[in-house]
């Protein structure tokens, strides 16, 4: 397994998105702290210099593992199950455009909330047909470019649609496609999970991709999550894709990149 950090190359109010601003020099610290690649965190590919950021990386000797969507979301809001049946196809298109800029980076496409919410006036069975629908096309159009997609799980006080890996099994098996897989995140498995070792081995080869943070979304060893029994069960399920870190910046993003990561790689050497 390897490393990676997540980095937005535009401004971001998310908190757990602590690197941002200029984007070659956040890319040589991420380097310098022992990662070996970034989460690539965009609002619209459209609006930013694909090619000049692909290769700002690869330069570093790093890779682009995963592209992160939810800034469609939390800056434009959004989603595929808006009651404005345009915000909704905006939604799908938008995730669309992702597309070649995650086959040219060889990176898995991350969705959060772009997916959305039930909203008051929605009937949940209304919500669900609709996100069914954003993802169904979705993953046709990537598949037709050999491109991965990953819905994360999320706690039920951020949405009430595909909070845990056994919906999103179902989940997955009822849109079909091969390509459409989970990105589990420790933070939101500690909500609500009965169990976030067996989760992940149910979940097995539909891992995607992997986001750690401790219980109260510091950096791990900040909280109270057993890491060497969660890495242990991924472990098992064969998994070698990256551990990204998705945590709270705090006391400085810098010192808990470092921090977690430290810990991450000692619990995984322990392990192997």
């Amino acid at each position: 397994m390897k490393f990676c950090t997540c980095l937005s190359p535009e401004p971001v109010q998310f908190s757990a998105y602590p690197f941002k601003g200029d984007f070659a020099e956040n890319v040589t610290a991420i380097k310098r702290l022992g990662f070996d690649g970034v989460e690539l965190i965009v609002r619209d590919p459209d609006t930013i210099d694909q090619d000049g950021i692909i290769q700002t990386v690869k330069s570093a000797g790093m890779e682009i593992p995963a592209i992160g969507t939810g800034l469609a979301w939390g800056e434009e809001g959004l989603s595929f199950t808006d009651p404005n049946s345009e915000i909704r196809e905006k939604a799908i298109e938008r995730l669309i455009t992702h597309v070649p800029l995650a086959q040219k980076a060889g990176a898995v496409i991350v969705v959060g909330l772009l997916r959305g919410i039930v909203q008051p006036e929605v009937k949940p069975e209304d919500a669900e047909e609709w996100m069914f629908t954003g993802f169904s096309r979705c993953c046709q159009v990537a598949a037709d470019s050999g491109v991965r997609i990953a819905f994360e799980p999320i706690n039920r006080y951020e949405t009430s649609l595909l909070n845990a890996v056994e919906g999103g099994l179902e989940f997955i098996e009822k849109v079909g496609g091969k390509n459409l897989g989970m990105l589990l995140d420790t933070f939101h498995m500690n909500i609500e999970e009965p169990s976030i070792e067996e989760s992940i081995r149910n979940a097995g080869d539909r891992i995607f991709h992997f986001h750690y943070a401790d219980s109260n979304r510091l950096y791990p060893g900040a909280g109270h999550l057993d890491f060497h029994s969660i890495l242990t069960a991924l472990t098992e399920t064969g998994y070698s894709g990256y551990l990204s870190g998705e945590h709270r910046p705090d006391p400085e993003p810098t010192e808990a990149a470092r921090l977690g990561l430290k810990n991450m790689k000692k619990i995984l050497g322990e392990i192997q």
